[in-house]
């Protein structure tokens, strides 16, 4: 075995003898682990007291009371201090400014006594030219091996950056909290604003109608936004009055917009025509002439006439796509006054608008409503209906109107979140006679 690895010697020389490259790399790869050995040497040569001097920390050393004992030169630097002004003068607490030695004796020496150590604990360094350094502290307390104290060693570390970067998200912070001040303030300017024009395109109170007791309720689903709903009631002399409820398709300005020359267009139209369908034939020419284009605006609505007659109240109305009316009467029953044939208002030049009839005698009620009603989610998923407000209107007959209206309050806000279109309420109706007196009640 030893001549075989002689001879593998032997052979391993001669290719090298033949190979001069080969031979070049092992002295080269030699060297450059000298070199690296020796790079490594010239670190470990730095002593232990030239690594504490000149650390990239301040280190400092104090005597139990506080005295300082040893101080690098990079913390002598950092506050300016020259080794004799602080060696042996100066206590710790006298770097610090009035806070950190008020929190340095209240809070920082107490719990460094208590638990031999206490580290991250941000201070502020007062230095020779009167400036401030933020710093991180950690003090530990060594102790002999006896286990009493001895001294205190203390590493500082400069937080001037993470000070100025604290400082930094602090002051985006105030910015956003401004932001968002200006903001709110501003978005209740606008809920104001909305509400001032939302009330402008309803009456501010019902008119009071001799012998006929009225009741209304507007619910807007957004504060942000304008609703399209609308109602009136008013006088068209000779005792007879006027009323329409109705919805604008849209919302925002532009809805509030055609909701204002609805109003007024009804109002004037219904003044001079003969019936409440010839006021939608009105309406509707008003609205076909104004929005054209590309910009169509249409509405649904129902409009009526009242006319009282001998203790009753005659009642005429049109519809104009819009959903029926509901009758309460004094029997106890409900039903819808159908209206048919009523088509959208301002889609169609010639539209075909159908009136109907219906007499109101002590105790019924007539109520408008929009399809924010209707079309609510209930709270076990599907839209309320036609046939649910039908059932819930039987519950109710016999009611006067502010009585009806006040129950589909109610009916309103249990749906909640689901309640998510604007809603208009309007109910008409002649209060019941008092069987005792004769009287209504």
């Amino acid at each position: 075995m030893c001549e075989t690895a002689d001879g593998e010697s032997d052979r391993s020389a001669r290719d090298k003898d033949q190979d001069p490259d080969a031979a070049g790399d092992d002295a080269a790869g030699h060297d450059g682990d000298g070199a690296e050995r020796a790079q490594f040497s010239a670190l470990l040569e730095d002593s232990a007291e030239d690594l504490y001097d000149n650390a990239p920390c301040g280190y400092l050393s104090t005597l139990l009371d506080g005295r300082i004992a040893k101080v690098n030169t990079t913390l002598l630097d950092w506050l300016g201090h020259t080794r004799a002004e602080l060696v042996g003068r100066k206590r710790f607490s006298d770097l610090l400014t009035v806070g950190g030695r008020l929190y340095h004796e209240t809070h920082f020496a107490p719990l460094l006594a208590m638990q031999g150590q206490i580290s991250g604990i941000a201070l502020e360094l007062k230095a020779a030219d009167g400036s401030r350094l933020p710093v991180l502290v950690t003090s530990v307390v060594k102790t002999g091996t006896d286990g009493q104290p001895l001294l205190i060693r203390t590493t500082v570390f400069d937080a001037r950056d993470r000070r100025a970067y604290e400082q930094e998200l602090l002051r985006a912070r105030k910015e956003a909290e401004r932001a968002h001040e200006v903001a709110e303030a501003e978005r209740m300017r606008l809920h104001q604003v909305l509400a001032i024009l939302q009330n402008s395109l309803l009456p501010p109170a019902l008119p009071q109608v001799p012998g006929v007791e009225a009741a209304a309720y507007y619910h807007t689903a957004s504060a942000d936004q304008l609703g399209g709903d609308f109602y009136d009631l008013f006088a068209l002399g000779d005792g007879r009055w006027g009323f329409f409820l109705g919805d604008v398709c849209g919302k925002g300005p532009e809805a509030a917009a055609v909701t204002s020359l609805i109003r007024y267009t009804l109002r004037a139209a219904s003044l001079h025509a003969g019936d409440p369908a010839q006021a939608l034939d009105t309406l509707n020419a008003a609205l076909l002439e104004r929005y054209t284009g590309n910009d169509p605006r249409y509405c649904t609505t129902i409009a009526g006439t009242l006319t009282p007659r001998g203790g009753d109240l005659h009642v005429t109305v049109a519809s104009g796509g819009h959903p029926p009316a509901l009758l309460l009467r004094a029997d106890g029953t409900a039903h819808y006054l159908p209206t048919p044939g009523g088509m959208l208002v301002g889609i169609m030049p010639r539209p075909h608008f159908t009136a109907a009839t219906t007499v109101l005698h002590p105790g019924d009620t007539l109520l408008l409503y929009t399809d924010g009603l209707t079309e609510a989610r209930t709270a076990d998923g599907p839209r309320y209906s036609e046939d649910a407000l039908h059932a819930f209107a039987g519950t109710l007959a016999p009611a006067g109107a502010q009585q009806t209206v006040n129950a589909m309050t109610g009916l309103l806000e249990s749906f909640g979140e689901g309640l998510d279109d604007d809603t208009a309420l309007l109910a008409l109706g002649i209060p019941a006679r008092d069987t005792h007196t004769g009287g209504a009640r």
